[in-house]
């Protein structure tokens, strides 16, 4: 039996005269994150002339293309016929660990959140920490990640009225997405707690620490231990704790 390729996945969509969408579904899942993921990588490694940038989303992939040097067609025709058979939903390129001070002035939205869910802060604590979010996409802000799936207790919607401010290294969620706050911005999503980690940073080689396709692990700390963490963030010395995908 013939493997399944894009073109069995996907449709195309014409994105003006630079672009084509390669879109997978209607829906925001692992398994169409995996194919969106897989489909870029694919890309990157055929190395296509006129192929000048790929933009992953939670249910396409826009594939960015210099029309001087190649063709909506010419591009549609060689990524329709890539193998893509059914892969893995969870698989991640690795797994960052981030620090979080849940509750207190950093997270003034977790006792709602937990009393909403019918379980004590503690509980609503484990229950977020628990589980290794999915990195669907970056957008909103430079480095911001929406980030799935939120355990089903814990879905709220947004809240009524949005924030004005919202500092840099909140850890958020709304819905089905948690999130960290790259940079101080109005939001509307609610805040469980804070991350001293620079989830952007225009300085540096790699300015958004995650990217597509990674995965998220919180871990909660005391204010002890986020001070100190804090402090050597600060100074420049603190490097994210990495897993390697399973």
């Amino acid at each position: 039996m013939a493997a399944d390729t894009v073109a069995d996945k996907a449709r195309f969509l014409s994105a003006g005269d630079g672009g084509v969408v390669v879109e997978f579904g209607d829906t925001v899942d692992r398994t169409i994150s995996a194919r969106v993921m897989k489909t870029a990588e694919m890309i990157r490694d055929a190395a296509l002339d006129g192929v000048t940038e790929l933009v992953p989303t939670f249910r396409s992939l826009f594939v960015h293309y210099d029309p001087t040097i190649t063709s909506a067609s010419t591009i549609t025709d060689i990524i329709a016929a890539m193998p893509l058979d059914d892969v893995e939903a969870s698989a991640m390129r690795h797994v960052w660990r981030i620090p979080v001070l849940y509750g207190g002035e950093g997270g003034p939205d977790l006792a709602d959140v937990a009393a909403t869910a019918g379980m004590s802060e503690a509980d609503a604590v484990a229950l977020h920490a628990g589980s290794v979010y999915n990195v669907y996409m970056l957008g909103f802000l430079p480095g911001f990640g929406y980030l799935g799936d939120t355990p089903e207790p814990l879905r709220l919607p947004r809240l009524e009225t949005p924030r004005v401010r919202v500092p840099a290294g909140s850890v958020a969620l709304t819905g089905q997405m948690t999130a960290v706050y790259p940079l101080e911005s109005p939001g509307g999503w609610r805040l469980l707690g804070k991350t001293p980690v620079r989830f952007f940073d225009i300085a540096a080689e790699r300015p958004a620490l995650l990217a597509p396709g990674d995965g998220v692990r919180f871990v909660p700390v005391d204010d002890a231990a986020y001070d100190d963490i804090a402090a050597l963030c600060r100074e420049g010395r603190y490097e994210v704790e990495r897993e390697d995908a399973a």
